[in-house]
């Protein structure tokens, strides 16, 4: 790719010597930049650029396939031997996928054909069928009604059950089990898709240190203003705070101010 940097796994390696970088905690989610975090921003957004990987309208080009926007994160780190580097992700899927070589992986594939998930929707789309069929009494289309959404509601939380996230003192919690905690409530639906939940647990899995995070949009937004090409934006409160809250130590949380 042109004037990209090569890559070793999901994590790519930077050229950056700043000894004034002593303290990681304050740069985290710090909206002040570190030249070592613009560096790797560029790089991604050059991969983006110039990749041939994959396909995905981002509205940048004449397409004539629906215009999907999408938030990346970067996450720069350090490894064991102090060598600089960043991690990338996207939030949701991406061309149709969820796993791509050059970000790292999501937290759990629920796009797999032969996992539960593909067939518990082949279930529940029969039951539609069914229900709109107009072939069902009146006596049991409450009934198949109850029994879709029940079904439905133990489909979401067996896909919740299987997101289980490290804190940076490498203890496990399932997805739904950090939302008791936080709230008392279920997680909402795409909750541990985002981009900043996916960095951190990579980095933790593999021993990084993380130094800053940051998210920017790519592309043009198909139904708010609000998200810019290459805009920066901070982690959502919905989706992300409750779990980063879980993921990080006090000292290192985001602001109400910062998350929005």
């Amino acid at each position: 790719m042109d004037n990209c940097s090569p890559t070793i796994d999901a994590l790519h390696l930077l050229h950056h010597s700043d000894s004034h970088t002593q303290s990681r905690i304050p740069y985290l989610f710090n909206e002040n930049l570190l030249p070592v975090t613009v560096n790797a921003v560029e790089e991604l957004q050059c991969y983006l650029t110039h990749q041939k990987d994959w396909d995905h309208n981002f509205g940048l080009e004449e397409q004539s396939n629906a215009v999907i926007g999408k938030m990346f994160g970067v996450l720069v780190v350090q490894t064991i031997e102090k060598q600089w580097g960043f991690l990338a992700a996207f939030s949701g899927k991406l061309a149709g996928s969820n796993q791509h070589a050059y970000f790292v992986p999501p937290i759990y594939d629920g796009l797999n054909t032969e996992g539960f998930l593909n067939e518990g929707m082949v279930q529940l789309g029969l039951m539609s069928q069914e229900i709109n069929s107009g072939l069902v009494s009146e006596d049991n289309l409450a009934h198949l009604k109850q029994l879709r959404k029940l079904h439905s509601i133990t489909l979401q939380n067996k896909l919740f059950d299987q997101y289980h996230f490290l804190n940076q003192k490498g203890k496990s919690k399932s997805l739904r089990m950090i939302f008791k905690k936080d709230n008392d409530k279920n997680p909402p639906v795409g909750a541990g898709e985002c981009a900043a939940p996916k960095l951190l647990q990579y980095a933790f899995q593999h021993h990084l240190e993380p130094v800053q995070l940051v998210e920017f949009w790519w592309g043009l937004s198909p139904k708010s203003k609000r998200w810019k090409h290459k805009h920066f934006y901070a982690p959502c409160q919905e989706k992300c705070k409750p779990i980063l809250r879980y993921m990080l130590p006090e000292n290192n949380l985001i602001s109400s101010s910062t998350l929005n």
